[in-house]
C-alpha cells in the first residue's frame, strides 16, 4: 500500500489513536498529499498544530467540526481519498447518564459520515469499534455495536460507487487517554491502586498495534469485514503489581457496565468468522463478493462453530515484567 499522494481525513484526530496515525503516515509515506485532522476540540487541535507547523507540514490540515453536523463533514471530505473514524463519545459513565448525547455522537454522527463518504468522492473508510460492543452491556457499547452495523452494512447501499467500508475493533489501547494503566501511574504517588475486581483481565494492545490494524484495513478490506488482532491479555494484579509492587490494592468492586473480561468476538459471531493469520474477521451475513474468492485470496480458515475470544480464556499472557519493559516503552511514565 502507498499512501503517497493521497488525502486521508481523521475524525477524532487530535486523540491518542489519531496522533500515532499522523505520525507514522508521515514517517512512512512522507509524499502524502493530505492529512486532516478533524474534531472539535479547538483546545487539542491548537496544541497539536504546535507540533506540525503549517510551514514544514504543509499537508496537515486542521480542520474544526463535529460528526453529528452533516454539512460540515460533507465539507470537510471534498478531495478526500480515505477516512479513518475515531471520533465517538466512550467514557462508560458519562454515556449512562448522558444517553441522548452518546447516541447523537456515536450512532447520529456514524450514518452522517456515512451519507458525506457515499456524497463525495471517499474510497475506502475504516471505523474504529471497541471490545464493548461485543455484547453490549452498557450504552456505550451498545451505540458502537450501532455504529459498526452501520458501517458494514453501508457496503450494500453504495450502489456502483468506488468505496468500501470496513471495522476494526480491539480493547483499550496501552496508555491510552483513561485506560488504567495512567490511572495506576498517577495513583501510585498516593500509594494506593484500587482493584475493581482481582479476576479482572483485559486485552494488551499498543498505540502501534492499533494503527498496524488501522493500516491493514486500508489495505486489504474488501469491504464488510470486521477485524480483530489476535492478542495477549493481562490480568488487572498483574498491572498493579507492574506499576506499585509497593502499594496497597484494595478491591473497591466493578463499575457501571464494566465487564470482568474484555470480549470481542461472541459465540454468536463464530458462524461468520474467519482465522487470517495475524487477525480474525467477522465477515458480513450479506457481501457483493463470493467468499469461496475470499477464502482463497486469504487462505482464510472457518473457526469452530461456538468460537469465542475473550481476554479470560486467552492462551498468550503478558508476564509482570513483560508488562513493566511495555510500559517503559510505550506509555509517558512521569
Amino acid at each position: 500500500m502507498d499512501l503517497n499522494g493521497k488525502s486521508i481525513l481523521i475524525t477524532g484526530g487530535t486523540g491518542s489513536l489519531g496522533k500515532a496515525f499522523i505520525k507514522r503516515v508521515l514517517n512512512e509515506w512522507p509524499k502524502v498529499e493530505r492529512l486532516v485532522i478533524f474534531s472539535r476540540d479547538e483546545q487539542k487541535q491548537f496544541e497539536m498544530a504546535q507540533d506540525y507547523p503549517h510551514a514544514k507540514f504543509p499537508m496537515i490540515r486542521f480542520f474544526i467540526g463535529d460528526v453529528r453536523d452533516y454539512e460540515r463533514l460533507q465539507r470537510a471530505l471534498s478531495g478526500i481519498d480515505y477516512v479513518i473514524h475515531a471520533a465517538a463519545m466512550k467514557h462508560v459513565p458519562i454515556a449512562e447518564y448522558n444517553p441522548d448525547e452518546c447516541v447523537k455522537t456515536n450512532i447520529n454522527g456514524a450514518e452522517n459520515l456515512i451519507r458525506a463518504c457515499l456524497s463525495t468522492k471517499v474510497k475506502k473508510v475504516v471505523a474504529l469499534s471497541t471490545d464493548k460492543a461485543a455484547a453490549p452491556i452498557n450504552l456505550y457499547g451498545a451505540t458502537k455495536l450501532v455504529s459498526d452495523k452501520l458501517f458494514i452494512a453501508a457496503n450494500n447501499i453504495k450502489g456502483e460507487r468506488d468505496i468500501t467500508f470496513s471495522v476494526v475493533r480491539y480493547g483499550n489501547v496501552m496508555g491510552s487517554n483513561g485506560s488504567v494503566i495512567p490511572f495506576f501511574l498517577k495513583k501510585r504517588k498516593e500509594g494506593i491502586l484500587p482493584i475493581t475486581h482481582p479476576e479482572m483481565t483485559r486485552f494488551n494492545i499498543t498505540l502501534e498495534g492499533g494503527v498496524n490494524m488501522v493500516l491493514h484495513a486500508l489495505d486489504t478490506a474488501w469491504g464488510g469485514e470486521l477485524f480483530v488482532p489476535k492478542l495477549p491479555s493481562y490480568r488487572i494484579l498483574d498491572i498493579a503489581e507492574a506499576i506499585g509492587p509497593e502499594c496497597e490494592k484494595p478491591v473497591i468492586g466493578i463499575r457501571p457496565g464494566e465487564k470482568i473480561h474484555e470480549e470481542m468476538i461472541t459465540s454468536s459471531d463464530s458462524f461468520y468468522t474467519y482465522d487470517l493469520g495475524s487477525y480474525y474477521a467477522i465477515l458480513p451475513s450479506v457481501h457483493k463478493w463470493k467468499i469461496d474468492d475470499f477464502i482463497a485470496h486469504f487462505n482464510a480458515k472457518k473457526v469452530p462453530k461456538g468460537f469465542q475470544y475473550n481476554s479470560g480464556e486467552n492462551s498468550e499472557w503478558v508476564s509482570v515484567a513483560e508488562l513493566r519493559k511495555l510500559i517503559n516503552l510505550h506509555v509517558n511514565v512521569e
